[in-house]
């Protein structure tokens, strides 16, 4: 794939990732937390994943495939697929369970088994990381020693402002976070906050780009971009589909959910044709 040519002229090359997960891999609702139960659900992780390589394919664009380990396991295509667009794969756990509720020898078992796993399928390295719902949180910096000693090189992981599920303070450029307890360095590409006046707003990915209109999603862009501050935007398949399943959940989680899925097609092709975009180990500065 030329990652040059038919590109948007941008000044920012920014980052676009997406997580390939299925609509039930969603973190504290009782309904679809028992991984005995995931194959009972009927899933959606093939068809909008192959449409979302469709669309990157008609925009000439490149992009980084976090996976988790689960999906490659029981759609062992999706990897080889992914990797042969020209597109970076890389790792979103294996359980899609929370980093700060995990032992580090929990944690280094399912990130060891998916990274082994994937590496298996499309024959060349993984060496990014992304934390199920951005969960390296403070007092979880050890998972990034983990990550280094399975020769992961940069982490995509930290949330830059208050969240459900935490956040964690840093500086908005990819930079070397050095809060190991080893003393050691990792690549860090955090998470884009948009600073509108007071409120620090997410804007570019999941459900807050789904929330968001469309100008509010470009107003943040051109903020980063006159810093000269690459985007980093990040979506899942369920993201798309407004035919997702339904199950139980508080209210607040059901808004978040599935409110303006029938947006992100039209948003996420919107980017593409605005916006230059990147792999996260590219816009990290590894590759």
């Amino acid at each position: 794939m030329n990652q040059t040519s038919n590109q948007p002229d941008s000044p920012v090359t920014h980052a676009l990732s997406f997580d390939i997960e299925d609509w039930f891999h969603m973190v504290e609702i009782d309904a679809v937390a028992d991984p005995e139960k995931w194959d009972d659900f009927p899933s959606l992780v093939d068809r909008y994943t192959r449409w979302i390589l469709d669309t990157l394919a008609t925009a000439n664009t490149r992009a980084t495939f976090f996976m988790l380990g689960w999906i490659a396991e029981q759609h062992p295509h999706l990897a080889p697929l992914i990797a042969e667009g020209g597109h970076e794969v890389a790792c979103h756990s294996f359980w899609h369970r929370r980093v700060d509720q995990m032992s580090p020898e929990e944690f280094r078992d399912d990130t060891q088994r998916t990274k082994q796993l994937l590496e298996t399928q499309i024959g060349k390295p993984v060496i990014g990381y992304r934390a199920p719902t951005f969960s390296i949180t403070p007092g979880a910096e050890w998972a990034f020693d983990v990550l280094l000693d399975l020769g992961f090189r940069y982490d995509a992981s930290l949330f830059p402002a208050r969240r459900a599920h935490g956040g964690y303070p840093c500086p908005q450029a990819a930079h070397d976070f050095r809060g190991l307890p080893s003393g050691r360095t990792i690549r860090e590409l955090p998470m884009s906050i948009y600073q509108w006046g007071p409120v620090k707003l997410p804007f570019s990915g999941g459900g807050y780009l789904r929330l968001l209109p469309s100008w509010v999603i470009r107003r943040g862009f051109a903020s980063f971009e006159s810093r000269n501050l690459p985007v980093v935007t990040y979506l899942h398949p369920r993201d798309f589909a407004v035919d997702c399943p339904r199950v139980p959940m508080p209210w607040i989680r059901k808004f978040k959910s599935y409110t303006g899925l029938a947006s992100t097609k039209g948003k996420l092709q919107m980017m593409l044709r605005n916006y230059r975009f990147d792999t996260c180990g590219s816009v990290a500065g590894i590759r």
